[in-house]
């Protein structure tokens, strides 16, 4: 299926709001009537100045009063009606960028170095949604009835225009100076918030290391620095849009008074009517509403202005992730031909022209001190990071040769650090597949080794382990991520460290899931330290400063010895035949 998104970005933007053209006509529509009805105010006090007042009669009066409440009670059904398109508008954009967003949580940091938490293009569709569903667009649809309104100052009297005309400018003179003073500080201030949001996210995540090593004190200190100054210019955006805002009701107040005082000159020199005086003033009062509404909803407008074009950037960098062709599971061998890789979003090379080649059956295990590539090949294998040079191919075919949702049925991969989400452990086991058949959950949990352990849980497979799998143990995490990895007996296995917290059952455990993916004629790939991750293992990769130093069986490479040269002041494992050497 061919990418859904037009190219550029902004087209895709575009029509996603042309696809909500008839909601927006049926807003504009609404719009027209309810500007319409708006007359009804200054109407009703013409007819009674002009007309019930001179000839003192009530049932004239009785007769207008409920023509004008009907049309009021109209006039507010059609307000909440085009409230509720706007609503439908918001929540229409929501869903249509929805899945682009949030697929970039996940696609995203693999290619670039994400901001702050990697959580403001959420916050952005949040901001957009907010301001389309709020007051600030309708005062978009009732600007242009402005000049409507002051067609009929005209009307009533050249001078009620002209006086009407003056203040329209000048309020449109306050919208632009507001967009010119706003702009720098909600600017600012949004950069602030995010690093504040950021600072407390990490102070949340490490609130272990900080109240037992008593630095708390000290993050509270650099807490303050940041929260007032990112008040600051809050407090300097939000001034900017009160000030205008109090200045253009001052404005309008005074406006009025001046209609009011032009109508009376018009009357004594009888140039006008009484109910003309009063219902210029009404008249004006509503002409000047939507420059004053958008005055005041300014700072919303911009911080959705600024929203919009991240998200635009966004979407810029949203790989296409569809594919027309779909190519079948691999199954035959891995590949990686010259890979040379650099971390998402620098230039910094961590790996550089790195080759081998395993067949399905095979076990590799990668070894080599830290910081020399290791994790990185892992992250490169599944497709996570992508390569600078080279390439890793499965079957022949590049990884970006795949839909990823198809290849990644075909990769189990269990990272360094194993993160677990909220839920029960079938629903982690499973990778999330609502439908995924009872017995697939529990064969992988037995390939793991962790089907015993599960079940001594009260709740079995059904049992919730909280955020990031907190109700659990370290090692627990990391069999259950095991069992996640190779579910559904995917082609390709990439462990990174996946002993790193087991014990010795664990690793027993293990030793024969790796067993099982060669039995299967699967190929698994074990990122180690410990020589008990590798007893399974049939060929062995050392690396160093990002390169490859050897590779072949694993009896061959370990009874050479090969040393791989660690960086200063580094800790360096030699894994040999007969154990583990630390320097």
């Amino acid at each position: 299926m061919p990418d859904a998104r037009p190219s550029p970005p902004q087209a895709f933007l575009l029509a996603v709001l042309f696809s909500l053209k008839r909601v927006f006509l049926g807003v504009g529509a609404t719009s027209c009537v309810v500007n319409i009805l708006a007359l009804t105010g200054s109407l009703f006090m013409l007819q009674v100045y002009d007309r019930v007042i001179p000839s003192r009669s009530l049932p004239t009066l009785a007769g207008l009063a409920l023509i004008a409440a009907t049309l009021f009670v109209f006039q507010g059904l059609l307000d909440l009606i085009r409230s509720m398109l706007l609503v439908r508008v918001g929540t229409a954009v929501d869903e249509r960028l929805g899945d682009d967003v949030y697929n970039s949580l996940i696609l995203l940091p693999s290619r670039m170095r994400m901001p702050g938490d990697g959580l403001q293009s959420i916050r952005d569709l949040d901001t957009v949604r907010g301001f389309l569903s709020g007051p600030g667009p309708t005062a978009l649809f009732d600007m242009p009835w402005m000049f409507f309104y002051i067609g009929l100052c005209f009307l009533f009297h050249f001078w009620i225009g002209v006086t009407a005309l003056a203040g329209a400018v000048m309020l449109v003179g306050l919208t632009v100076l507001a967009e010119v003073k706003s702009r720098s500080p909600a600017m600012i201030a949004s950069e602030l918030a995010a690093r504040r949001l950021n600072l407390a996210e990490a102070t949340r995540r490490n609130s272990e290391a900080a109240l037992s090593m008593g630095f708390g004190p000290l993050l509270a200190t650099r807490w303050t620095d940041v929260n007032n100054r990112y008040l600051a210019n809050h407090i300097s955006a939000t001034n900017v849009t009160s000030s205008l805002a109090t200045t253009s009701k001052i404005l309008r107040m005074m406006l009025q008074s001046g209609v009011l005082a032009v109508g009376a000159i018009l009357v004594v020199r009888q140039e006008a009517t009484p109910g003309i005086m009063i219902a210029s003033s009404i008249l004006l009062s509503r002409a000047l509403a939507p420059v004053e509404l958008a005055i005041g909803q300014w700072k919303g407008f911009v911080a959705a202005r600024q929203s919009w074009s991240r998200l635009t950037k966004l979407l810029d960098l949203m790989p296409a992730t569809d594919r027309q062709v779909d190519l079948p599971a691999p199954s035959a061998n891995l590949v990686v031909e010259g890979l040379h890789l650099a971390i998402p979003g620098t230039r910094t090379m961590v790996l550089r022209g790195v080759s081998f080649k395993a067949q399905a059956g095979d076990a590799v295990g990668i070894i080599g001190p830290s910081a020399s590539g290791k994790s990185s090949l892992a992250r490169a294998l599944v497709s996570v990071w992508q390569p600078a040079g080279g390439a890793v191919r499965l079957d022949r075919a590049s990884l970006d040769q795949w839909n990823p949702s198809s290849l990644g049925q075909s990769i189990g991969y269990l990272p360094q650090e194993v993160s677990l989400f909220d839920g029960t452990i079938a629903d982690n086991i499973a990778r999330f597949d609502g439908n995924a058949p009872s017995e697939k959950i529990i064969a992988a949990a037995k390939a793991a080794g962790v089907y015993e352990m599960i079940v001594q849980f009260p709740d079995g497979f059904d049992t919730s382990i909280g955020e990031s799998g907190s109700m659990l143990s370290a090692g627990q995490r990391q069999r259950i991520g095991l069992a996640r990895a190779l579910y559904g007996d995917p082609f390709l296995v990439v462990l990174d460290e996946p002993n790193s917290n087991l014990d010795s059952d664990g690793e027993a455990a293990l030793t024969q899931a790796i067993a099982g993916v060669r039995a299967r004629k699967g190929i698994a790939v074990v990122i180690a330290h410990r020589p008990s991750a590798l007893a399974a293992v049939d060929l062995v990769l050392v690396l160093a400063n990002g390169q490859l130093q050897a590779f072949g069986p694993k009896d061959d490479v370990l009874r050479k010895g090969t040393i791989p040269a660690a960086p200063r002041n580094s800790t360096l494992t030699v894994i040999a035949a007969g154990g583990e050497i630390e320097r």
